[in-house]
C-alpha cells in the first residue's frame, strides 16, 4: 500500500484560525518566579491538539521553565495551566497525560533497547502480551527492529535518540514534551531526524511541544512557533509568517539573517509607504501600509536573499533619488557551497553594510563577483517589512 502523503495534511492543519476551536494546552496569565528572578512573566498561550508546537528562544528566555511547569516539575507562581480542559494545579507529573524526552536521553545502560522501551509499561502493570505488542510497534515506528537486543552503549547517538523517543511514546501520552532533543546530534543526522520526528508525529496524531534554541530546527518541524525573550512571548505564528512578517526588530533579528535599515517616513497611502533611508542614500518604496506618521522613524527589514546584487554601479539623473536601489562595494564574501554571501559597504561611506545572498546555480561563471567590486544592490516593493518597534 502506498504511503499516504502528509504534506497537504500539515498545510491545511490550522485550528488556531478557527475561533470556535478549543485549545488542548492553555497557559493563562502564568508567572514563574525564582526568588527575585522572573523566569516567565504573565504569559498566555494556546496550543491545539495534534499540533507540533515550538518554543524558541535564547538561554534564559523561559522556554524550558514553561515546559517543566506543563510537565509538573515546577509550579506556577501565578496563573493557570490547563491540559485537555483540566487544571493541572496539584496534579503530580506521573498523573499527567504527558511524557518528557530529555536532551540527555536518560536511557538505562543495563537494559536492552526493548527493555528501555518497555520499562514504563511494566511500571504501569500492563500485561506481558500487550507490552510485547507495544514495544514491537515502537521499534517499527523508530526503525530499530534490528537493534532490539542491543544495549545503549552499542548504539550511535541518533539511535539512542530514537530509543528515548520510542520510550516516551510507548505509553501513548496525549502530549510529548521534547527538551532540546536533537542537540547532541551532528548537523546531517539532526536534519534527518527532524523529518523523522515530523513523520512520527503525523502518524501518531500526538501533540508535540518542542523546546529549542535552534531556529532552523523550529522552522523545519513546527506548525507554529512562539519566539520568547525574557519570559515573554514576542510573536506566535507559523514559520513562514515568523520569517516573512516578523512583528518587531527582536523577532526579525533573531530569526535568520536580516538587513535592518533605519528610515524616515516620507509619505503614506493605501498603495503603500515611501521612506527615506539617509544612510543608504536612497528612498525605499513598499506596498505595505504603516501606522507610523510622516516624519516618524521606522525600520525596514529585508532578508539577504531578497537583495539583488549586480556588477557595476548605477548612475541616476541629477536631482533624482534612487528607489529601492543603492550602490556599494563588496568588502567580504563567504562561499557556503549552495550559496555565496556578500557584505557590501553602501551609502555615504559611513560604514553601513548590506548583506545579500546569491544561490550558486552554476559551477562556473565568466566574471564572478569578488572583493572590492563596485556593485548595485536593489530589491522589490514587496521584498521587506516595515517595523515600528
Amino acid at each position: 500500500m502506498a504511503k499516504k502523503a502528509i504534506g497537504p495534511v500539515r498545510r491545511t492543519f490550522t485550528p488556531w484560525e478557527d475561533s470556535s476551536a478549543k485549545p488542548f494546552i492553555e497557559f493563562r496569565n502564568v508567572t514563574k518566579r525564582f526568588g527575585d528572578f522572573t523566569a516567565v512573566d504573565n504569559l498566555s498561550l494556546k496550543i491545539y491538539e495534534r499540533e507540533f508546537f515550538a518554543l524558541l528562544g535564547g538561554s534564559g528566555c523561559g522556554k524550558t521553565t514553561m515546559m517543566r511547569m506543563l510537565a509538573g516539575f515546577e509550579s506556577p507562581t501565578e496563573g493557570q495551566i490547563l491540559l485537555d480542559g483540566q487544571d493541572m494545579a496539584g496534579v503530580p507529573p506521573y498523573k499527567r497525560p504527558a511524557n518528557m524526552m530529555f536532551q540527555s536521553y536518560a536511557l538505562f545502560p543495563h537494559m536492552s533497547v526493548e527493555g528501555n522501551i518497555a520499562f514504563g509499561l511494566k511500571q504501569d502493570g500492563m500485561a506481558k502480551a500487550d507490552i510485547a505488542a507495544r514495544v514491537a510497534e515502537m521499534l517499527r515506528l523508530v526503525k530499530l527492529e534490528p537493534f532490539a537486543k542491543r544495549k545503549p552503549h552499542q548504539l550511535s547517538g541518533g539511535q539512542r535518540q530514537r530509543v528515548a523517543l520510542a520510550r516516551a511514546l510507548a505509553k501513548r501520552p496525549k502530549v510529548l514534551l521534547l527538551d532540546e532533543p536533537l542537540g547532541a546530534l551532528d548537523r546531517k543526522l539532526r536534519e534527518e531526524t527532524q523529518f523523522e520526528l515530523m513523520n512520527i508525529q503525523e502518524e501518531l496524531k500526538t501533540t508535540f511541544l518542542i523546546v529549542t534554541h535552534d531556529q532552523e530546527e523550529a522552522m523545519t518541524v513546527a506548525d507554529r512557533i512562539a519566539v520568547m525573550d525574557a519570559g515573554k512571548i514576542m510573536q506566535v505564528a507559523t514559520p513562514a509568517e515568523i520569517y516573512e512578517t516578523p512583528n518587531s526588530r527582536f523577532v526579525a533579528d533573531f530569526i535568520g539573517d536580516i538587513n535592518l535599515m533605519e528610515a524616515r517616513v516620507v509619505s503614506t497611502s493605501e498603495d503603500g509607504t515611501v521612506m527615506q533611508a539617509v544612510a543608504l542614500g536612497c528612498q525605499i518604496e513598499t506596498s505595505q501600509t504603516t501606522t507610523a506618521a510622516v516624519g516618524d522613524t521606522v525600520w525596514y527589514a529585508v532578508r539577504p536573499e531578497k537583495i539583488r546584487i549586480e556588477l557595476g554601479e548605477t548612475e541616476h539623473a541629477e536631482g533624482t533619488t534612487a528607489v529601492n536601489q543603492t550602490n556599494g562595494e563588496i568588502w567580504d564574501i563567504a562561499y557556503m557551497g549552495d550559496v555565496s554571501i556578500f557584505h557590501s559597504h553602501v551609502g555615504n561611506g559611513n560604514g553601513v553594510s548590506i548583506r545579500s545572498t546569491v544561490a550558486n546555480v552554476t559551477r562556473l561563471v565568466e566574471r564572478p563577483l569578488t572583493w572590492d567590486d563596485k556593485v548595485t544592490l536593489s530589491w522589490g516593493r514587496d521584498a521587506g517589512v516595515i517595523l515600528t518597534n
